[in-house]
Formats: structure tokens, C-alpha cells, sequence
């Protein structure tokens, strides 16, 4: 609803823990109730209310799993581009199946990445079937002191909401999260 995380990213272990506890999410007008702005909701393993342990028990398991199997872990973002809810739009769904099959087939796998700021992920410059920009979401909007204000919000959200599991999760992890540091995502 942000509009300011790509469509795909490559997450490291640390990372696809951290991101796994936070399970974030966006609350849209016209999808929820009583939402009239986006509004960022976090339910820690996208499940909190049936997690029987500590969520950072949850993504130990995932990340042996992850070594255990090899497994390339990407984050997917089908939410929105070109500006937040009201200015941009959802991303289309060929893009994201684009992005898919990208992974599936493993070329996704071969390109070429760019860091992205702030949150520190792997970001490819390319995949076939989507425009470059629509990969880095700053080249998307038309006014980029807002988009760096609106990715430092978000920034401080997943920072604050991730407080309540730091004490129970590895350093590597808590520092996987974004770097409020960075201020600018060129």
C-alpha cells in the first residue's frame, strides 16, 4: 500500500528470518473494513494468533530447512508501484507472474542484483517480462523526497514492531532488519 518495496527480492537467511517473524502486511481501503488509508499490520510468522512458541523458534526451524534443502528465499511484494495507495497502483499481476516464473525456472536465480537501501535486501536489475524501474521502486515514483520519506516510515515500523522478539533471536537476525541510518534509497 506503500508502494515502496520491489516486486521481488532476495533475502539472505538472516534477512528471510527477520521477515518471517515480522510478518508484515498492508491493510488497503477497499479490501478491509473501516480502512479508509493504508495502514502496515505485522502478525509475526504471517500467524501469530496460532503460534504455540516464541516466533523466533519458528524461523530457527525455517532456516534449517532453508540450509538443509539449499533453498533460494525470495520476498514478494504484489502490493503497489508508482506511489502509495491513491497515487500509484497495484503492481500487475503479470509482472508478478513474470517474477514467478522467473523463480521457478531459475533464471531469476543468474542475474545481477542491486542492494536496496534501507532494508538491505538483494534486488535483480532484471527479469524478463518486467520493466527495470518496476524492480526498483524509487525510478517509479514521480516525486522522490516522498518516496524516501514514506520507505523511512515503513523502516520504522518494521524497527519498532520488531522490538517485542529481539531478546529471543540471534544479533545476526535483529540486524537484518532496515538500517534507519539510510536515509535515501538512490
Amino acid at each position: 500500500a506503500y508502494g515502496v518495496l520491489p516486486p521481488v527480492a532476495k533475502l539472505n537467511d538472516a534477512q528471510s528470518q527477520y521477515h518471517f517473524i515480522s510478518g508484515y502486511t498492508a491493510k488497503v481501503a477497499g479490501t478491509e473494513v473501516g480502512v479508509k488509508d493504508p495502514q502496515s499490520t505485522f502478525s509475526a510468522c504471517f500467524g501469530a494468533a496460532f503460534l504455540v512458541f516464541h516466533p523466533g523458534k519458528y524461523a530457527e526451524m525455517l532456516a534449517q530447512k532453508m540450509t538443509e534443502h539449499n533453498a533460494n528465499v525470495w520476498l514478494i511484494n504484489t502490493g503497489w508501484t508508482g506511489g502509495k495507495h491513491g497515487v500509484g497502483k497495484r503492481m500487475s499481476l503479470t509482472y508478478t507472474r513474470a517474477i514467478i516464473d522467473a523463480i521457478h525456472d531459475g533464471s531469476l536465480a543468474t542475474e545481477e542484483y542491486r542492494r536496496f537501501p534501507v532494508f538491505g535486501f538483494d534486488v535483480p536489475t532484471g527479469c524478463e517480462g518486467v520493466p527495470s524501474n518496476v524492480l526498483w521502486p524509487r525510478d517509479t515514483w514521480k516525486i522522490k523526497e516522498d518516496y524516501d520519506k514514506t520507505l523511512t516510515k515503513l523502516a520504522h515500523e518494521f524497527v519498532e514492531n520488531f522490538k517485542t522478539y529481539e531478546s529471543e533471536v540471534s544479533e545476526e537476525v535483529v540486524a537484518a532488519g532496515p538500517t534507519l541510518s539510510e536515509t535515501s534509497a538512490e
